[in-house]
């Protein structure tokens, strides 16, 4: 092997111990107080290099720019390796800013989870065989619930750019590694903000309308859906009220080509602690269609209210003289067609005449209903059936729609009917007649 191919694999065994050794960067300038720990390392070099596995003790320090903040707050978090667990192992210089470190830092207590840490790409040159210096890399988390949480430093890798990219991971033996920094997260009156919205289609023609979903909104709160440009609202809105979850559907109309996302949000402007988004959506390029148009007018007639009945003669069941009882039957059915389009409702009344026969006659109050009533699908109006109970010569109501501001629709009308026969009235045939009035 030549000389200079010696001194190339020499280097390059060079940068994987220094990755395994957990790095050569530069230390922050300043970093708050907090308490370094020691923990068990175990770093495992790329293949190539031809080293066995790393096992060491590394000194860190997890710092915080907030030590105290409110729910719903950002903390920056600084993950210091003070004193890696291995030195350069070759007596071959390593040069400056070949290494790139990632990590994590732990959270616990209140608060459980990770901070993804990264580094510069800056490191200070390593002499052959010499101790490796410092390196920094931050991160953020938002304060979800008040308490507690404390920071511990995790697993990281290191990315050396010298000659050829390689990684080298790092983990803590006996995870978690000590706590070295603690935050007090305070709730303060606030909340995390949860809304959500979502955008389908994702683009569209100048013009076009997107369906907008959202959700964790104030219940009935007024929300504004609005194009983004990239750093405002665009003309694009549309405000509406969110229901009683604070969820919503939207459908606004995406006219400006330079909208790039769309928001949602609660109050007079968009304010990213009370909305939600951007979303992305794309203006398709090119001018909307333009050519000769035409307005298409129509009108909708108002009708009138109608009923229709089904027969005009109902056959009670016949019943024994001595023995008498209830004679029943079923009213011919009715319909009504309420096709004003107005805001008036209606009501279907019923009175009877006494049963008169040959020897006499069966008294008008004998007579009972049991009224139903039904609305075809789509009928504004809500059907109520009148009450079972006796008819009579004063009437009752078989049926009704209530007032409102747009009534309307089709309704089907019944009644189960039983006349009380008294049990010696005198044989014969007997009639009355039942005339319904519908207001």
């Amino acid at each position: 092997m030549s000389e200079r191919r010696r001194r190339r694999l020499a280097a390059v065994l060079g940068a994987v111990a220094l990755a395994a050794g957990t790095g050569a960067l530069a230390a922050p300038a300043s970093a708050l107080a907090a308490t370094p720990v020691d923990f068990a390392t175990h770093c495992i070099p790329p293949a190539i290099a031809g080293i066995p596995p790393i096992d060491g003790t590394t000194n860190a320090t997890v710092t915080v720019d907030n030590a105290a903040p409110k729910v719903g707050d950002k903390v920056t978090v600084t993950y210091t390796v003070n004193k890696p667990a291995a030195s350069n192992p070759v007596d071959i210089a390593l040069p400056a800013d070949i290494m790139t470190p990632t990590g994590k830092v732990v959270l616990a207590g209140a608060q459980a989870g990770t901070v993804d840490v990264t580094g510069p790409k800056k490191n200070a040159p390593v002499p052959g065989k010499g101790a490796f210096p410092a390196f920094s890399m931050s991160g953020s988390f938002t304060a979800t619930k008040a308490g507690a949480i404390t920071l511990s430093p995790g697993d990281y890798n290191i990315h050396t750019s010298y000659i050829m990219e390689l990684d080298t991971p790092c983990t803590v033996t006996n995870p978690p590694a000590p706590v070295s920094e603690t935050v007090n997260a305070t709730d303060g009156g606030g909340q995390v903000n949860q809304r959500a919205i979502t955008a389908d289609p994702a683009s569209g023609n100048a013009g076009d309308r997107t369906t907008v979903s959202g959700s964790k909104f104030t219940p009935n709160a007024d929300v504004t859906v609005a194009g983004w440009n990239g750093t405002a609202t665009t003309a694009d809105k549309i405000t509406f009220k969110a229901d009683a979850n604070g969820d919503f559907t939207a459908r606004p109309k995406i006219t400006d080509p330079a909208t790039t996302g769309i928001v949602a949000y609660e109050g007079a402007a968009w304010d990213p602690a009370n909305g939600a988004g951007p979303v992305a959506y794309t203006v398709n390029s090119g001018p909307p269609p333009t050519g000769p148009s035409q307005k298409l007018n129509t009108s909708v007639n108002a009708g009138t209210l109608a009923m229709t009945q089904a027969g005009d003669s109902v056959d009670l069941q016949a019943v024994d003289f001595g023995k008498g009882g209830a004679s029943t039957g079923d009213l011919r059915t009715v319909t009504v067609q309420d096709f004003r389009g107005g805001p008036a409702g209606w009501s279907l009344t019923g009175k009877v005449t006494d049963f008169t026969g040959p020897a006499g006659t069966i008294d008008a109050g004998r007579l009972g209903w049991t009224p139903a009533c039904s609305a075809k699908a789509g009928s504004p109006s809500v059907c109520a059936a009148g009450s079972a109970g006796s008819v009579g010569s004063a009437g009752a109501t078989l049926a009704s729609t209530p007032n409102a501001a747009l009534t309307g629709g089709e309704f089907t009308v019944d009644a189960k009917l039983s006349l009380d026969v008294p049990a010696f009235t005198a044989p014969g045939a007997y009639s009355g007649v039942l005339t319904l009035t519908l207001t």
